[in-house]
């Protein structure tokens, strides 16, 4: 009787441990999913070729799944628009003050 517990607990255990790794191996996939990322489906297929690597791919999806958020994209800035953009701001500052006559304070 003893046995069929112990072989029982084993099989137990087995399942648990095999159920954790693959439920470890879907933690980027489901950042990804909360996050609206763009290339879930990437991650999610490269986590499953992650658990067949033993995982050596898992660090860098995790940091792949949290690099992007929804509402910032993925916070880079693109120095060359903005600095286009500040540029325009001030030629259409230039033009406006080159439209206005130029005023001399006249001397009586």
């Amino acid at each position: 009787m003893l046995e069929y517990v112990a072989l029982g607990l084993l099989v137990f255990v087995a399942l648990t441990l095999f159920y954790g790794i693959i439920a470890v191996h879907d933690i980027p996939y489901e950042i990804a999913v909360h996050r609206n990322h763009p290339q879930q489906d990437a991650i999610h297929v490269a986590g499953w070729i992650s658990l067949f690597t033993l995982h050596a791919l898992w660090p860098f999806l995790w940091i792949w799944a949290t690099l992007y958020r929804e509402d910032r994209g993925w916070g880079f800035i693109n120095k060359q628009k903005a600095d286009s953009k500040a540029l325009k701001n001030l030629q259409k500052r230039v033009e406006l003050l080159e439209k206005q006559p130029i005023v001399t304070p006249k001397d009586d």
